[in-house]
C-alpha cells in the first residue's frame, strides 16, 4: 500500500510539474472546460491572413483544441497544418456550395467564417450550414447588409438551439466590448447619459492582410456612410469628414475619414447611443488620398460590383504589398464616449501587427463562446446574450495580447492631446 501510495504521488507530482512547466513556456494558455477542451474547431479561410492567424491564435491560447483548417487549396491547407502541429488538419471546402458546407460541418462542434469580403454577399450560406446541423457559429463580417442579414437568423438559430455571433473580429467586434463596457461604465458611476460614441480607427498600409482588406475597403467606398445624430439616421458621403485624432502611444495622431461600419447601427440600437458614427484612416498618407480620389471619381456601382473590385485589387495589389513593407502593419483603434453630465472617456487598444492582433482578437471571442457564455440565437458582441458582461474583461485581456497600448475609460486628456477637427457640414 505505501508502495502504491508513493507511485501515486509521484505520478500526481510530474502532472503537476509538467502542467506548471506548460504554464511557465505559454502564460497566455488558456484552461477550457473538460467537456469542451477537445472541441473540433472549422476555420473557414483558414489557408489566408486573417483565418490562419485565427487559427495560429487558438492552437497557441488552447494546445488540446482539433483545429480544421477550411479552405480549397490543398497546398496552402498542408503548409498550414504544419504549423499548427498533430491537433490540426486540412479539409477542402467551398462555402459557396452548401451540400459541401454540410458535410464539413457535421462533424465540428464550431465554425469560424472568416472567408471574407462579407461586402456584396448576397446569402449567409455558412450561417445557414451551421443552424442546419446545429452547430456553433461565429464570424468576422464587417459589412452592414451582411450583418442585417445574419441577425434574420435569430428564431432559426433559436429553434436549432444554437450559439451564434457576427462581426466578431477586431473591428467591428472588440471595439463594439470596448463600447459595451464605456457605456456600461458611464450608466454605473455616472449622472448622466451616454449621447455620443465615435469610432477611430487605424491601420498602417494593408495590415499585412493584402488583397482581402483592400477588397474590403474598395467596397465600402461604394456604400453611403449610415450615421446617427441626436436618434435620427442620416447618410454622408464616404471617405468624408475629417478627423486629426490622436491614437496615443505608439501611434500618434492620423487622419481619419468617414465609412459605413455595421457597429455603428447596432451601437445605436443595442446601446441606446443618439449619436454615432465611425471614421477609419490609412498611411502612408496617400493611400488616403487615393481612397477620396477613388470616392469621387469613380461611380458608386462600379465600387459595389465585387467582381470589378477584384479586377482592381490584382491591379493594385503589387504596389500594395510593396508599400506595406515600408508602412508595416501598426492596426490601432480608439472609442469615445461623451454623456449629457459632460463625462467624457474612451478606450484605446493598438497593436504592432494587425495580422497578429486581428487572430488573437477571433479567438478570444472564440473561448468566449466554447466557455459557455454565449446563449442560443444570433448576436451582436456588445449585447449580453453575446458576450456576457462577466465574459468581458478576460476577452479584452486575451484579445490585446502583445499589445503597444490598451487603456479603457480614462478621460482624453490623460492620454492624448487635442485633437485637431477638421470642418464638418454635420458633426456626428
Amino acid at each position: 500500500m505505501a508502495r502504491m501510495c508513493m507511485q501515486f504521488n509521484t505520478t500526481l507530482a510530474v502532472a503537476f510539474a509538467k502542467e506548471n512547466t506548460e504554464q511557465k513556456a505559454n502564460p497566455n494558455r488558456v484552461e477550457l472546460p473538460e467537456k469542451v477542451k477537445n472541441s473540433r474547431i472549422l476555420v473557414l479561410g483558414g489557408t489566408g491572413r486573417v483565418g490562419g492567424s485565427t487559427a495560429i491564435a487558438l492552437s497557441k491560447f488552447c494546445p488540446d483544441l482539433r483545429i480544421v483548417v477550411g479552405g480549397r487549396n490543398r497546398e496552402k491547407g498542408d503548409a498550414m497544418v504544419a504549423k499548427l502541429g498533430n491537433n490540426s488538419e486540412f479539409t477542402e471546402v467551398n462555402i459557396d456550395d452548401n451540400k459541401s458546407l454540410e458535410e464539413t460541418l457535421n462533424d465540428v462542434d464550431l465554425v469560424v467564417h472568416t472567408a471574407g469580403p462579407f461586402q456584396q454577399a448576397e446569402k449567409c450560406t455558412v450561417l445557414e450550414a451551421a443552424v442546419q446541423t446545429k452547430t456553433a457559429y461565429i464570424d468576422v463580417c464587417d459589412d452592414t447588409s451582411y450583418a442585417r442579414r445574419a441577425k434574420s437568423y435569430m428564431n432559426k438559430a433559436l429553434d436549432a438551439n444554437i450559439p451564434a455571433i457576427t462581426t466578431g473580429g477586431i473591428y467591428p467586434g472588440v471595439s463594439n466590448v470596448m463600447a459595451a463596457e464605456l457605456v456600461r461604465a458611464a450608466k454605473t458611476e455616472g449622472q448622466g447619459e451616454p449621447e455620443r460614441l465615435r469610432f477611430y480607427y487605424y491601420t498602417a498600409g494593408s495590415g499585412g492582410a493584402g488583397p482581402t482588406i483592400l477588397a474590403t475597403s474598395f467596397l465600402l467606398l461604394g456604400e453611403e456612410v449610415v450615421a446617427y445624430n441626436k436618434g435620427a439616421k442620416i447618410k454622408l458621403k464616404p471617405y468624408s469628414g475629417m478627423l486629426n485624432i490622436d491614437f496615443g502611444i505608439g501611434i500618434g495622431k492620423k487622419d481619419v475619414f468617414l465609412l459605413n461600419l455595421p457597429e455603428v447601427r447596432s451601437i445605436h440600437e443595442v446601446l441606446e447611443v443618439p449619436t454615432v458614427s465611425a471614421r477609419f484612416g490609412t498611411s502612408p498618407f496617400f493611400w488616403n488620398w487615393g481612397m477620396a480620389a477613388m470616392t469621387s471619381l469613380l461611380p458608386s456601382e462600379f465600387l459595389r460590383d465585387r467582381s470589378k473590385v477584384q479586377q482592381l485589387v490584382q491591379q493594385f495589389d503589387p504596389l500594395v504589398r510593396a508599400v506595406d513593407r515600408i508602412a508595416g502593419e501598426k492596426v490601432s483603434m480608439r472609442v469615445d464616449l461623451e454623456c449629457s453630465d459632460g463625462r467624457h472617456r474612451i478606450g484605446i487598444f493598438s497593436h504592432r501587427r494587425l495580422s497578429e492582433s486581428v487572430g488573437t482578437a477571433i479567438a478570444a471571442f472564440v473561448l468566449a463562446m466554447l466557455e459557455g457564455g454565449t446563449q442560443p440565437g444570433v448576436w451582436f458582441p456588445e449585447e449580453p446574450e453575446g458576450i456576457a458582461i462577466e465574459a468581458r474583461e478576460p476577452l479584452l485581456k486575451r484579445a490585446t495580447q502583445g499589445r503597444i497600448n490598451f487603456i479603457m475609460n480614462k478621460a482624453p486628456w490623460m492620454v492624448e492631446t487635442d485633437p485637431k477637427e477638421v470642418g464638418l457640414g454635420i458633426y456626428v
